[in-house]
């Protein structure tokens, strides 16, 4: 692998001619008059998230190599080299984009013949690379990474900050958690308040700390790969700060974003409807004005920590007329926290719960609202029919936390799945030394290191300014999927004992499953991704 780099400049070259030559071959078959036509689109729904595939695989080899120019080392070499041979090897023959669905170049019209460049790295995934790696993971077991993660010194200080209080005061913990359904503690929660998580990204004059979203990335996957539920409980606060600040007042900026940050008040995302799944633009529940205030009547679902929480960012239809995304307005709808005896104490306000497999620490539940009082103050940015535009501003950020998550969740099941291979005994020797457990966690490595740096390269974007829904997008795609197999191969590894409760890797499995639904659906987010790249 001498000539690597020239070989992966060719090769990226390449990858980039072939995406240029799919978008025109579905575009080709999806336009009427120049414009796309959706009822087409949706017809080749198939080949269009073929193309969404392909371009997410393009975008992700082009990170792996730009962060194999930047770091060093034999691990590092052989992530690179590993993933490059697998990836282009699944575009050539197909990507999963599920166990029984596969991303072809034939769906596109396509037949591609690797240069001669792109078949020397297709021939480096073997089998002694991938021992190789697993040996020397098993070297550095006591690492939460294996390889550089290219990030620069203070990323890596709060990385190590946030990781050593993971260990501390989520790991041993997480699994009672979760086995006996329970919230994640209060005194969790205002640990978490202390260290900055709720305002990370808020700027100073605000009383947040002001960081990046590479930062928000970091603690994100840090957090998750103790829990998820933690990882999550800054996802509420990220998503109601980004919408105040880009579609809030002034005055809503000052009132509500110091406490958002502080933890003072805890926040839910309000905008799911029964029936509406992933359509937010057919949302049925209204507000009307009633002089100084609206009267919310309608039902939500699937609203995450909706008791505890002090504060809703609620989805609404305030234009009867409208039935689609034009008539719909965001509210900062304030409700008083509920206990266990009473988890809606808010008049106007009722609620159940809803028994979930996994991420439980902070609950699910289905909310009611007859009569609900909103203060005409709390409209986001004082205006109606703003709502979807205002919610659309924060999926950049969102998917991009979605990622870290997957990736938390993801290294999380490595970490157990390396641990029982090297401590379970089989025939005389530990499970690592049989060649397709080491197979299994050498590419669990190599699809983490891959999604992680997928994920950076959004944050980044973000950070600088740049339009990254179609990166954040790719990111949290490829990010759940590679927690979801993680998750599967780590329990493969711990064999029957997998299938039992008290593992902890049963309950990883469980919150690895919802990554590919919420913030997205795989499906919706690769139509997404379609769309984008169509222009």
């Amino acid at each position: 692998m001498k000539d690597m780099p020239h070989q992966l400049d060719t090769v990226l070259s390449e990858l980039a001619e072939l995406q240029a030559r799919a978008t025109q071959s579905l575009r080709a078959v999806v336009s009427a008059g120049g414009k796309i036509d959706p009822e087409a689109l949706e017809r080749h729904q198939h080949a269009a998230h073929a193309l969404s595939w392909l371009a997410t695989y393009a975008q992700s080899l082009r990170q792996l190599a730009a962060w194999s120019g930047r770091v060093g080392g034999e691990i590092e070499g052989l992530i690179a080299q590993i993933g490059f041979g697998e990836y282009l090897t699944q575009i050539a023959g197909g990507i999963p984009m599920s166990q029984t669905e596969f991303a072809r170049l034939s769906d596109l019209g396509l037949d591609w013949r690797p240069s001669d460049a792109a078949r020397a790295l297709m021939a480096g995934n073997t089998p002694e690379a991938r021992a190789r790696l697993a040996a020397l993971m098993a070297d550095a077991q006591g690492s939460a990474t294996f390889g550089a993660t290219g990030l620069d010194e203070d990323l890596e200080m709060i990385r190590d900050q946030f990781r050593r209080w993971t260990d501390d005061k989520v790991v041993p913990h997480a699994h009672g958690w979760h086995l006996r359904d329970e919230l994640i503690p209060l005194d969790i929660i205002a640990e978490l308040a202390g260290l900055g998580v709720f305002g990370l990204t808020i700027p100073e004059e605000f009383g947040g700390l002001g960081l990046s979203k590479a930062a928000m990335v970091v603690v994100s996957e840090e957090l998750s790969r103790g829990y998820i539920g933690v990882g999550s409980l800054g996802t509420r606060s990220e998503i109601a700060a980004e919408l105040i600040l880009t579609g809030g007042t002034d005055a809503q900026k000052a009132h509500w974003l110091p406490r958002l940050a502080s933890g003072e008040i805890l926040p839910t995302a309000v905008f799911t409807e029964p029936n509406t799944g992933s359509d937010l633009g057919s949302l049925r529940t209204r507000a009307v004005r009633n002089g100084d205030s609206w009267t919310i009547t309608g039902s939500k679902t699937w609203i995450t920590h909706a008791a505890r929480t002090h504060v809703m960012t609620l989805l609404a239809r305030t234009d009867p007329d409208t039935a689609d995304y034009r008539g719909l307005s965001m509210f900062l709808a304030e409700k008083t926290p509920g206990t266990d005896a009473d988890p809606f104490p808010t008049p106007g306000m009722t609620g159940g719960e809803i028994e979930v497999l996994g991420y439980r620490g902070m609950k699910e539940y289905e909310l009611g609202f007859d009569g609900f009082q909103v203060k005409n103050q709390n409209l986001l940015g004082g205006a109606t029919g703003q709502g979807f535009k205002q919610l659309m501003q924060t999926f950049e950020s969102a998917r991009i936390q979605t990622a870290a998550r997957a990736i938390g969740v993801a290294q999380n099941a490595l970490e157990l799945g390396l641990r029982y291979a090297l401590d379970r005994k089989q025939f005389g020797k530990p499970l690592i030394a049989f060649p397709r457990v080491a197979d299994k966690l050498a590419m669990m490595a190599v699809e983490i290191a891959i999604a992680r740096q997928l994920t950076y390269f959004s944050a980044w974007e973000k950070d600088h300014g740049r339009r990254c829904d179609l990166e954040a997008g790719m990111a949290k795609l490829l990010g759940a999927r590679v927690a979801w197999a993680s998750a599967d191969n780590a329990l493969q590894i711990h064999g029957g004992n997998g299938f039992a409760l008290e593992y902890p890797i049963s309950r990883v499995l469980c919150d690895a499953r919802i990554l590919n639904i919420f913030e997205g659906a795989a499906e919706i987010q690769a139509q997404v991704i379609a769309r984008r790249l169509l222009g």
